[in-house]
């Protein structure tokens, strides 16, 4: 019997998120293959050109077009916006602040301050229990 292989393998699809890539801009023999952990920390520490090619001009997947954007993914969607993006076209839509954008720019803020408050209401309530104890 042939002994198990020891290495972890995930599919082109997990490996391109982990790098925070878009999958079908990567090239074909990435695509095609598995991608052992091994592999992607190779990725991560050494990145191959088409690799920082990509991070810097894209396409770019939706998490990381929303998050360069300020808005949550579903903002995205919400404004039309379902494809990936470039950076240059990224960046055309921050000049050009369509009114979609800014209320989800706002919505987002909301969202982030109202973590925080709750956060600290937690903390709070944390310290209050224990100074009862």
């Amino acid at each position: 019997m042939k002994s198990q292989q020891s290495t972890q393998t995930m599919k082109p699809a997990t490996a391109a998120k982990k790098l925070g890539v878009y999958l079908p801009a990567t090239p074909a023999s990435f695509q095609e293959g598995v991608v052992s952990r091994a592999e992607l920390a190779e990725l991560q520490a050494d990145p191959p050109e088409w690799l920082r090619e990509l991070r810097d001009n894209g396409p770019h997947p939706r998490p990381v077009v929303a998050a360069k954007l300020g808005v949550s993914i579903a903002g995205l969607a919400r404004g039309g916006v379902t494809e990936a993006l470039t950076t240059e076209q990224i960046e055309a839509l921050k000049q050009e602040r369509p009114e979609w954008l800014e209320k989800e720019r706002a919505t987002q803020a909301e969202v982030r301050k109202e973590t925080v408050r709750l956060k600290n209401l937690k903390k709070e309530k944390e310290a209050g229990g224990a100074d009862r104890g």
